[in-house]
């Protein structure tokens, strides 16, 4: 199973990216899947997440200017990140949890400056 992050990149405070993350394996709206980041010196933490078919779970300092979402038929998820702070900048990764074991991706850099 590969995960293939992408769509990271450099913007400025206010503006927006979306993260693409495409999967090797088919994937179905029951798989627990989601973005996670990673800051320099800070411990990864959770930014969006499909806990079931139809429940989402966002990180506190997310809410509301994130967006999760995927397309089973592309076998993609997406991050929409919209409002970006400085804060944001980190490494995404993206998680799929199934059977088989708990799979990343290789990470997509984001920076925002001020």
């Amino acid at each position: 199973v590969q995960l293939q992050a992408s769509g990271g990149g450099l913007v400025q405070a206010g503006g927006s990216l979306r993260l693409s993350c495409a999967a090797s394996i088919r994937i179905f709206s029951f798989n627990v899947m989601g973005w996670y980041r990673q800051a320099p010196g800070k411990q990864r933490e959770l930014v969006a997440a499909f806990t079931s078919a139809h429940d989402t779970n966002y990180g506190d300092s997310v809410k509301g200017r994130f967006t999760i979402s995927r397309d089973n038929a592309k076998n993609t998820m997406y991050l929409q990140m919209n409002s970006l702070k400085p804060e944001d900048t980190a490494v995404y990764y993206c998680n799929l949890r199934i059977s088989l074991g708990n799979f990343w991706g290789q990470g997509t850099q984001v920076t925002v400056s001020s």
